[in-house]
């Protein structure tokens, strides 16, 4: 593994260090090398498996994720949102982070999800570096309102606890504008990602225009394959898929064809699955991540039950998805 030594500055200088954890070599990345690597392709975030009694099921686990590499993401979040990362203990999500590296960390980058209060957000960080994850996801923090200085304090006591590089999702109650994102990007060198999870284009378009290359921009909103055209259009070229934990063949042919501009394709597969799949999933609060376990079940990939506070979808919703998916074919 190799560790970065920098200051957090902007002209902050690297040095590289080979550390070897449990003797496997696993590829590292330089935060702006996984920059790079956010803009080249799509992304997932592999559902987390439970056993029947809500336990996490780690050999599952793996064997999702092997499945799912040879499909060809260039990034997997690991205890993100649709990883159920929200219903995670810290030691929990630690065995996420670790199953997730040494399965894949060799072949595929891992982006850890963290979150919570920033002391936690800070602990899961550092847990998530050790382990070998190449960056981290700062979800939305807990529950309460702040103001553009205290997102700003929160963002940048995170980035100053790894020197991995932190990808900020912006969402719910962390909702950045362009003067606190420039701020924060020019005094933490490893803040090498925006996540946009609100939907707001005239307000990304500031961003993007106002930051130029200095980060990664992906679209965040769930089923981003609906929202994907919109974003690409506004110069956020990648987003990460939900769907692609079910149905990885079709998500990259959604995915090329956006960024082709084949309108044929993604015309089609908008009206013949994507639209009527948010039906289903907006009929019930939560179903942005239990219709994809729902999903994951139908192909014979399943990854147990969602977690409470999160409920399972019908039975009635099951059977309307399969309809869904055995039109699109084989994956």
């Amino acid at each position: 593994m190799t560790i970065w030594s920098t200051d957090n500055d902007c002209t902050a200088t690297n040095r590289k260090t080979t550390v070897n954890y449990n003797s496997n070599s696993r590829s590292v990345y330089d935060p702006q090398e996984l920059k790079s690597v956010l803009s080249s392709g799509l992304m997932s975030f592999p559902l987390t498996d439970f056993d029947e009694q809500g336990e996490f099921d780690a050999s599952g686990y793996k064997s999702r994720l092997e499945w799912l590499m040879p499909y060809g993401a260039t990034v997997l979040f690991a205890a993100g949102g649709t990883g159920e990362g929200f219903s995670l203990t810290l030691p929990e999500h630690a065995q996420v982070i670790r199953a997730a590296v040494d399965t894949c960390g060799s072949h595929t980058p891992i982006i850890a999800g963290a979150g919570y209060s920033t002391r936690m957000a800070m602990e899961m960080a550092r847990s998530a570096q050790a382990a070998g994850a190449a960056g981290i996801l700062l979800l939305p923090h807990y529950l309460t309102e702040t103001n553009q200085e205290g997102l700003a304090a929160h963002i940048e006591a995170v980035c100053r606890s790894v020197e991995i590089g932190v990808i900020v999702y912006n969402r719910n109650v962390c909702r950045l504008d362009a003067d606190t994102l420039e701020r924060l990007v020019q005094r933490n060198r490893n803040l090498i990602g925006f996540k946009d999870g609100i939907g707001d284009i005239e307000a990304v378009a500031v961003i993007r225009s106002r930051l130029g290359d200095r980060v990664s921009y992906l679209g965040g909103l769930p089923t981003a394959e609906v929202y994907a055209e919109a974003y690409n259009a506004a110069g956020f070229p990648v987003y990460s898929s939900a769907v692609f934990n079910f149905i990885p063949k079709t998500a990259m042919e959604f995915y090329a064809a956006v960024r082709s501009g084949d309108r044929t394709v993604t015309e089609r597969l908008l009206k013949e699955f994507f639209l009527p799949y948010i039906g289903i999933r907006n009929r019930g609060g939560g179903y942005a991540v239990s219709i994809v376990k729902a999903g994951a079940r139908l192909v014979g990939k399943s990854a147990g039950p969602v977690r409470p506070p999160l409920a399972e979808c019908t039975q009635r919703d099951h059977q309307d998805l399969q309809a869904l998916i055995e039109k699109l074919g084989a994956q």
